[in-house]
């Protein structure tokens, strides 16, 4: 195999712990028709990354290791193939291509449907455009398509110093919404600067003991942490909705928020460019900001797995390819 036709990738040939996430050569893949190759500058990392690396998340998608994870990038298309007329080589990209199909962003190059990608935000660096993609698209699908949420409704959202939640915070701020931020104490001021209006801090107390006539939740933690969708009903007027976006909606679940008069619903980001559009557009406008916790470089995959896995990241982790 010619060395113009190899790359480097993280690879992992079996389910386990961060360990398991080695640096290999691998074949550089080849745009199809209507497919782009983007020459990736940087990947972002997100929890279903490490679910995954461990046989949850989206494995059964997946499929069995060997495999490459990742979905977020953002680097500079190199090549087209037949029928692209919406990007050229050279262009600056985003997105979160194939989700939830592999991939392969953990890698030195990707190919996906030209439609995938978005041109990245004016004034961003590599890094911080690939620290969007997936989060900035949960929390403007979440808001925008499935909650329409409007101006004057309550929004209350969990993990809101999170990769999707501290983006969530600013998009439903932007759609004129009163925002109530979960979150722990040493976040709270940076959460209003972002645009809360109420920071709730769950370390001094039950936050549905807090907060009252919410009508829209979106729960970023699920009932696999501490049921925290479930106590999230007690937040919600009647008629309100719950997104439900790490577990989605167990039965058990599904019967609580009738019987509360709510509801409930589960939750999958979708490849989106015309949102990755109009996201690239707030942050360029400096509407919106992103928050980089950490920069590592490709071959510190494991140990980006091991920071993100303890749960307490002010936005998101990222890797620098290129």
């Amino acid at each position: 195999m010619s060395e113009n036709n190899v790359m480097n990738a993280v690879r992992q040939h079996r389910f386990g712990g961060p360990e398991v996430l080695v640096v290999e050569r691998v074949a550089r893949p080849v745009p199809l028709p209507t497919e782009v190759l983007v020459r990736v500058h940087a990947a972002g990392v997100n929890p279903v990354d490490w679910k995954s690396r461990g046989g949850t998340g989206m494995a059964g998608v997946l499929g069995e290791p060997p495999f490459v994870l990742g979905w977020d990038v953002a680097g500079v298309v190199e090549a087209v193939g037949f029928g692209v007329t919406t990007l050229r080589p050279g262009d600056r990209v985003y997105g979160m291509p194939w989700f939830p199909r592999a991939a392969g962003g953990y890698a030195e190059y990707v190919t996906a449907p030209s439609r995938h990608f978005a041109r990245m935000p004016a004034g961003s660096t590599f890094e911080q455009a690939a620290a969007v993609p997936l989060a900035g698209l949960t929390a403007w699908q979440a808001l925008v398509d499935t909650a329409a949420v409007q101006p004057g409704q309550r929004v209350l959202i969990t993990a809101a110093a999170g990769g999707v939640g501290h983006l969530a915070v600013q998009f439903a701020k932007h759609l004129g919404a009163h925002v109530i931020a979960v979150a722990g104490a040493r976040n709270q001021q940076w959460l209003t600067e972002l645009g809360a209006d109420e920071v709730v801090d769950y370390t001094a107390g039950p936050f549905e003991k807090q907060v009252r006539d919410v009508d829209v939740v979106l729960d970023l933690v699920g009932d696999a942490y501490d049921s925290t969708s479930t106590r999230s009903i007690g937040t919600l007027r009647a008629g309100g909705l719950l997104i439900a976006v790490p577990a989605g909606v167990s039965p058990e679940l599904a019967a609580a928020a009738s019987e509360a008069g709510i509801r409930a619903t589960a939750f999958l980001v979708e490849p989106d460019a015309p949102a990755l559009a109009r996201i690239a557009a707030l942050i360029g406008e400096g509407i919106v900001n992103v928050e980089v916790a950490r920069v590592l470089p490709l071959a510190s995959a494991a140990e980006a797995h091991r920071l993100g896995a303890e749960g307490h990241t002010r936005g998101k982790i990222v890797l620098r390819v290129a």
